[in-house]
């Protein structure tokens, strides 16, 4: 079994979902009392919503890039970034070690492939929403058509994300806005849902929509269980 090396804190409400999945899964494949070999370094979320709401992104890279170096250090085989958005700067951060990096949107697309699907809403941040990061990724490794709410309902989205899910807020009106918004783009003829923000599968639950939900934390925690036995 690989050492599975993540970069948490992101916040912190996520990063307890992989720690979790990331187990249960060892624990599935191996039985017994077996759990997964892992290390985290846990950010602070403070610093990063402050580089996300002044756009320093140099800065965020450099705070992944040393996380990821410490992660190396301490015997990690592979890098998870547990999240979304911190993905802008992916390359830049692969570039710096000599471990391999786990993306988000490869888990994503993978799971999506599996399914026989083409057509996909993307849920996420602004940033997530709007840049090409996690979307041309989508597009061009996978082929997927990557579509993403109107303006208003991105800024309903990104709301509830930094204001009520990154402090375990869960809200049923914000719940009902959600389900709303995904109406509208199965209306648009996506096939199914990419919850592309590892806080969104806390509000938003499979049981509470008509179209398949892709997780990106599920997903992204189930590749690494992959990746440790590969």
């Amino acid at each position: 079994m690989k050492t599975i090396g993540l970069i948490g804190g992101m916040s912190w409400e996520s990063s307890v979902e992989y720690y979790k999945i990331i187990n249960e899964a060892a624990l599935a494949k191996l039985g017994g009392v077996h759990s997964a070999k892992s290390v985290m370094v846990s950010v602070d979320f403070a610093d990063i919503d402050a580089i996300l709401k002044e756009g320093r992104w140099e800065d965020g890279a450099n705070m992944m890039i040393n996380a990821a170096k410490q992660l190396e250090a301490a015997g990690a085989d592979f890098v998870l970034i547990c999240t979304n958005t911190l993905h802008k700067v992916a390359d830049q951060v692969e570039q710096a070690i000599s471990i391999p990096l786990l993306h988000i949107a490869d888990a994503a697309g993978e799971a999506v492939k599996a399914q026989n699907m083409q057509k996909v809403a993307l849920l996420g941040t602004r940033f997530t929403m709007q840049d090409n990061f996690i979307k041309g990724r989508l597009a061009d490794k996978f082929g997927l058509q990557v579509i993403t709410p109107d303006a208003a309902d991105q800024e309903i989205i990104h709301r509830v994300i930094f204001e009520e899910l990154v402090i375990g807020k869960i809200l049923p009106a914000s719940k009902d806005a959600y389900l709303e918004i995904i109406k509208k783009l199965q209306a648009e003829n996506a096939e199914a849902v990419i919850l592309g923000c590892t806080e969104l599968g806390l509000l938003v639950k499979q049981e509470d929509c008509s179209l398949p939900l892709f997780d990106t934390t599920v997903v992204h925690a189930q590749a690494a269980i992959e990746m440790a036995f590969s």
